[in-house]
């Protein structure tokens, strides 16, 4: 292979996958800070000012789901549903159930619940050992988000995607 184009992508913290992964994450994180042995399987789906968080969770925890759905909108600036979503008004849907017994079975002996698929890797074109385009395209994603939030650009929203292209 002679020469190849690498491309990255990176979105911002309102990107509705990072937002839902984050809301998920807040979740779990409650969880497992009042009880270590919390078992937590939550996936969330965000749309037109509507927020769906689904899935089983296992804890002796007491959380308040709709709080933290709406304490994560509202920190990542989503405040009017015109736009997209207001943390104030948007319709927040919740379906958790506690851990099927089977799920339970095979992770008390060591398994895990799911399994996923990551593909990457390391390499020395950057000092975190990331690709160049990745690291331009979250450089690029981190610097929106911080001038978004110090009103440098008032026009900004919070779901912003960047794309950098190294060739070589």
């Amino acid at each position: 292979m002679k020469n190849y184009l690498f491309t990255s992508e990176s979105v911002t913290e309102g990107h509705p996958d990072k937002l839902c992964d984050y809301i998920s994450d807040s979740i779990l994180d409650e969880c497992l800070k009042q009880d270590s042995n919390s078992r937590v399987a939550v996936e969330t789906f965000a749309s037109k000012n509507k927020i769906t968080i689904a899935g089983q969770i296992t804890t002796l925890a007491i959380i308040d789901v709709e709080k933290i759905t709406r304490n994560v909108i509202k920190e990542i600036g989503y405040d009017d549903e015109n736009q997209d979503i207001d943390y104030r008004s948007c319709m927040i849907d919740i379906n958790i159930s506690k851990q099927s017994p089977d799920i339970a079975i095979g992770v008390d002996i060591g398994g895990a619940g799911d399994q996923g698929i990551i593909f990457g890797y390391a390499c020395d074109e950057t000092k975190n050992y990331m690709p160049l385009a990745t690291e331009l395209a979250h450089n690029l994603s981190r610097k929106l988000t911080e001038v978004r939030k110090e009103k440098i650009l008032d026009y900004l929203r919070p779901d912003r995607k960047d794309t950098s292209n190294c060739g070589i």
